[in-house]
């Protein structure tokens, strides 16, 4: 079995992490290359940078402050904000696809004879420019839809969960990884050490990326690997 990955991700403005609840509220979380540098001294599997404003500014991305993190992060680096990249150029291995997705209100049909009020399914909407703006996409159809584009690996990120701390979307995140066949890589909501392994076990993502509990020093990466490989989930030790 492959090994699931700890991936912490840095969400950079204006040349500083910060961290904020649902896309909101941000908060001040460090300058990247030395929290970058943690990070790689802790063992992370991969490191996640995003520029979370370059795409709402219809701007290319922070290219130097890129370089200098990648100067402290011997580790898998996936970047975002701003990007113009392809498959069909770097290939499929090279291509990450995020995805911001919004639960939709539930809607009730008619009640039976019996009076019994019956729930459709849960769905969820994308939303591009950190959240600023819904499209109107279907979460699960744009993961499968972009996986038939090239996409190699899609980042889903729970709006609803971001920053809660109270777990992530398992229900979303387990319908994107049963729809696709490439990786999933769970993030938004993650604050305890059970609701890593809830997304790797329950949500059947491949990874899971959380920030505030590793920013903040709730937890380390260490410890997380150690919880995992104690409840038989299969980490890099």
């Amino acid at each position: 079995m492959l090994a699931k990955r700890i991936i912490p991700c840095l969400d950079v403005k204006e040349g500083r992490v910060v961290k904020g609840t649902r896309f909101l509220d941000l908060r001040d979380a460090g300058d990247p290359v030395e929290v970058a540098a943690l990070y790689d001294r802790q063992g992370a599997d991969e490191l996640v940078f995003l520029d979370i404003t370059a795409s709402y500014e219809r701007r290319a991305i922070m290219i130097d402050m890129v370089a200098r993190t990648a100067d402290q992060a011997f580790m898998p680096l996936t970047v975002g904000g701003g990007i113009r990249r392809s498959a069909e150029r770097f290939g499929s291995q090279c291509i990450v696809l995020a995805i911001d997705a919004k639960r939709r209100a539930i809607s009730h049909q008619p009640g039976t004879r019996q009076g019994r009020v019956a729930m459709s399914q849960a769905s969820w909407e994308v939303y591009v420019h950190g959240g600023r703006t819904p499209t109107g996409k279907d979460a699960v159809a744009w993961a499968v839809e972009g996986e038939r584009l090239g996409a190699g690996e899609i980042l889903l990120t729970s709006m609803d969960r971001d920053g809660t701390k109270d777990g992530y979307d398992l229900d979303l995140t387990r319908a994107i990884a049963e729809a696709v066949r490439i990786p999933v890589i769970a993030s938004g909501g993650a604050g305890t050490l059970l609701h890593l392994y809830e997304g790797l076990v329950t949500g059947r993502a491949d990874a899971v990326l959380a920030a505030s509990m590793f920013h903040y020093r709730e937890v380390t990466i260490p410890e997380v690997k150690r919880y995992l490989a104690g409840r038989g989930v299969p980490v890099r030790l």
